[in-house]
């Protein structure tokens, strides 16, 4: 039996494979406990450094980094959609005049270290005497970088596409842009819907990139948190809570995609069902 892909493995291969597994797991699993083990040697434990995040002032402080987090994580995102959307179309473009731009904006801003862009969005308008909020040298160049990867999942998203499917609607007299959004764009948005997310995930993450440019987001609350010499420094403890809260929020992301995705074949499907096979023999004017 075999697959698209590989060969699927036999009964002998599964085991072996079982057993790579386990010993791949423990020795996770060995290096984990090594390496609290060493944290707790260093006192990284002690309860004097847990302390001060059961104060609610403390905790009022992550949950402003934490909305500050979203608010920027929610403006790029969508204006990196937006911008996708746009510069995927122009890409998609008959015309060369809009071919190309679109093709030279794209390449630039996924070639340019998104570092470079938040700071060319901070310090270049703070030369010229008109700096920006931080927040909107932060979302300008999330929404930038994040845009031009976006435009390309969209664009290889629409081709990918059956050819069929274009040229049968182009049969029935539809325009091209009647065909990229009626026929074109459902079906690609469900094959890109989990590589879209997976993007918006990254996104999110990159914001962490905020306290380069002393945002207070969420890394920024908690270097300042961590850095009480009362608590000991309490660095580990404050970043295991922001790791847990990352985790928490892109695991969320996730499953609302996986929900998205499972509920749009759903309808798919349903639609299709609907939809009545040709009878025998019919012909288009009559019956055979």
């Amino acid at each position: 039996m075999t697959s698209v892909l590989y060969d699927v493995p036999g009964p002998r291969a599964r085991r072996r494979n079982r057993l790579i597994s386990l010993a791949a797991s423990l020795a996770i699993l060995a290096l984990l406990a090594y390496v609290a083990r060493r944290f707790e040697i260093a006192g990284q434990f002690e309860a004097v450094r847990w302390k001060q995040l059961t104060l609610s002032s403390v905790q009022r402080q992550l949950l402003d980094g934490l909305l500050a987090t979203l608010k920027a994580a929610g403006l790029a995102s969508v204006l990196a959609l937006g911008f996708g959307v746009i510069a995927a179309a122009s890409r998609l473009s008959d015309h060369r005049l809009l071919r190309w731009p679109g093709t030279v904006v794209v390449e630039l801003f996924r070639a340019i270290p998104l570092l470079i862009l938040i700071f060319f969005f901070y310090y270049v308008p703070l030369d010229y005497g008109r700096p920006l909020p931080t927040l909107w040298a932060l979302v300008l160049g999330l929404a930038l970088y994040n845009g031009a990867v976006l435009a390309e999942i969209f664009r290889a998203g629409i081709v990918s596409v059956a050819r069929g499917q274009s040229e049968a609607a182009y049969a029935v007299g539809m325009r091209k842009g009647q065909v990229t959004r009626l026929i074109l764009m459902p079906q690609a948005v469900r094959a890109m819907l989990p590589t879209i997310i997976s993007q918006l995930v990254v996104l999110l993450k990159d914001t962490a990139l905020g306290f380069i440019i002393t945002y207070r987001e969420l890394i920024s609350v908690g270097r300042e948190i961590g850095g009480r010499l009362t608590f000991g420094f309490p660095y580990l403890p404050t970043y295991i809570v922001i790791a847990a809260i990352y985790i928490a929020i892109c695991g969320l992301l996730s499953a609302g995609a996986n929900g998205l995705e499972r509920r749009t074949r759903r309808s798919h499907k349903t639609t299709a069902d609907l939809v009545p096979p040709p009878q025998t023999g019919e012909i288009a004017g009559g019956n055979v």
